[in-house]
């Protein structure tokens, strides 16, 4: 970060003082820091704080000048290489959705082109709120990142997700960010889903499988490492969501049919690692089945095929699609490519000792359309999507050239 410009964006919450030791660590991490407070961030903590913190003047006001050539929000905006909102109030996300300009903060965001980076911190109802997720959301389609609220005790007695993720962490995060200036995915836009589907039976039982979610959660962390702008849909509750990832949960096979088919048209890939459900039960009981005597014939009904569906698409995006089988994996990964019109195939056979469900490895072989396969060690299930995205980009760049 060394000789970096980050503008830190401080709105009004407890977590303010977590922002001055985030400045300091910044500061010490090598950028140099310029620091926005909102009238509301000043009742917590003293602009002067942040003026010894940062070595530079603190901004609290639209019409306050301190300097006569310049037009402060205009310079500021330009200025900076990265604008860190931290902590990012509900409020502050809600005016930013709606480009509502009335402060010093929402005015400089609107005129900067660098990127945006917020760390929400509120109540976990707030957080939770469909207005909040719904704002956020929309600042996701805009391209802003988000460092995820960690979960712990917070100031109003409620435990749950809604604390500032801590300094240390933030500034490791806008590390990675500055580390390489070639992002390989910088620009693109990748719908990933992972995890099973829940096939409701009744209000007591359901269909899944074993699938954990692990790999297309990994795939969706480092295709944020990588510069891209990632959509999770997914069921899991179960693991945390990565940084920089805007995350859509469903339940059936129906819900991420349909989520998929609304949001692929903003995507240039899409990775579908989800275990979707092949059948669904053709009936749901709306009170729990009674046991009765003798066997139960349960009578299901297909499911629709996300990947055949994508596949058939004139707009059809890069298309990557898994295969989890059990025998002859070559020759069914091939066919499945083929028969669903998919850009590559990642298989792997579950049965084999490091390659199963909710395992953090995995083996696999990357299957593409020109006929070439890449079969790939144990790896970590990390390490795996590392390279199912290097390969991705290899293929997308060799598209490009032809």
């Amino acid at each position: 970060m060394l000789g970096k410009n980050i503008l830190l964006c401080v709105t009004g919450g407890i977590a303010v003082y977590k922002a001055a030791a985030l400045t300091s660590k910044l500061v010490q991490a090598g950028a140099q820091v310029k620091v926005i407070m909102t009238e509301s961030a000043c009742h917590f903590v003293s602009p002067l704080t942040f003026q010894a913190l940062s070595r530079n003047d603190v901004y609290t006001n639209t019409f306050d000048e301190k300097h006569p050539e310049k037009i402060a929000h205009i310079d500021l905006a330009d200025w900076a290489d990265l604008i860190l909102v931290a902590p990012a109030t509900a409020n502050i996300i809600g005016k930013m959705a709606n480009g509502i300009a009335d402060d010093m903060v929402t005015t400089t965001i609107l005129a900067s082109t660098a990127p945006v980076w917020l760390a929400p911190a509120m109540n976990v109802h707030m957080y939770d709120h469909p207005a909040v997720q719904q704002n956020i959301s929309t600042l996701h389609q805009f391209g802003y990142q988000f460092i995820e609220p960690s979960e712990g005790y917070l100031a109003c007695g409620y435990v749950g997700k809604g604390r500032l993720e801590e300094p240390e962490k933030i500034v490791d995060i806008v590390s990675n960010f500055f580390r390489s200036d070639t992002k390989p995915l910088k620009g693109k836009t990748i719908l990933i889903t992972a995890g099973p589907t829940i096939e409701k039976i009744d209000p007591v039982r359901y269909i899944t499988n074993r699938s954990s979610g692990k790999m297309g959660f990994a795939l969706a962390e480092e295709a944020a490492k990588m510069g891209a702008n990632v959509l999770l849909i997914t069921s899991v509750e179960t693991l945390p969501i990565p940084n920089g990832v805007q995350c859509i949960k469903i339940r059936s096979a129906n819900d991420m049919y349909e989520a998929v088919m609304k949001h692929y048209k903003q995507a240039d890939i899409v990775i579908k690692s989800a275990a979707v459900a092949d059948y669904t039960p053709a009936l749901v009981f709306e009170q729990k089945m009674k046991k009765k005597d003798g066997e139960l014939t349960l009578r299901l009904e297909r499911t629709k095929d996300i990947l055949k569906e994508l596949g058939r698409k004139a707009d059809k995006p890069f298309l990557v699609g898994f295969a989890a089988e059990t025998e002859n994996v070559d020759t069914y990964a091939q066919q499945k490519l083929i028969k669903k019109n998919a850009d590559m195939i990642v298989a792997n056979n579950v049965s084999q000792t490091g390659a199963g469900f909710a395992g953090d490895t995995n083996i696999v072989t990357i299957f593409k359309r020109d006929g070439s396969s890449v079969p790939l060690p144990l790896l970590s299930k990390n390490e795996t999507a590392q390279h199912i995205l290097k390969e991705i980009c290899k293929t997308l760049e060799k598209d490009c050239r032809k």
